[in-house]
């Protein structure tokens, strides 16, 4: 078993072009010898948002505070704490936080 703790984790800056606002930290990975998935938290400040891209992994996303919109399929959807979402491989996708709260979640995805 490996555990970890999230306040002993450093934040670090989204970079990505297209990113605003956006931090995260890994809380399990490929450092921790994670077979199979990466676990990380997500936080995205008041009118911050995440890069508008797709990739071929599918993401399993739960918020855990605050609200927000996702941008999937053509369209926004409010999303708010205790949502579960599915963001299905190769779907184009952004996270957006248009309100004066941070939106904090958990994201999943295939080890690559």
């Amino acid at each position: 078993m490996k555990k970890r703790n999230l306040n002993q984790l450093d934040w670090e800056e989204v970079k990505e072009q297209g990113a605003r606002g956006v931090r995260k930290k890994v809380l399990i990975g490929e450092k921790e010898g994670a077979p199979n998935f990466i676990m990380r938290i997500f936080e995205v400040k008041p009118k911050g948002f995440t890069p508008l891209h797709s990739h071929s992994w599918e993401h399993e996303v739960y918020v855990l505070k605050g609200k927000g919109r996702v941008f999937t399929a053509g369209r926004e959807e409010e999303i708010s704490e205790g949502d579960a979402l599915l963001i299905e491989p190769n779907e184009e996708h952004q996270f957006k936080n248009p309100y004066s709260e941070p939106l904090i979640f958990l994201c999943l995805i295939p080890k690559q």
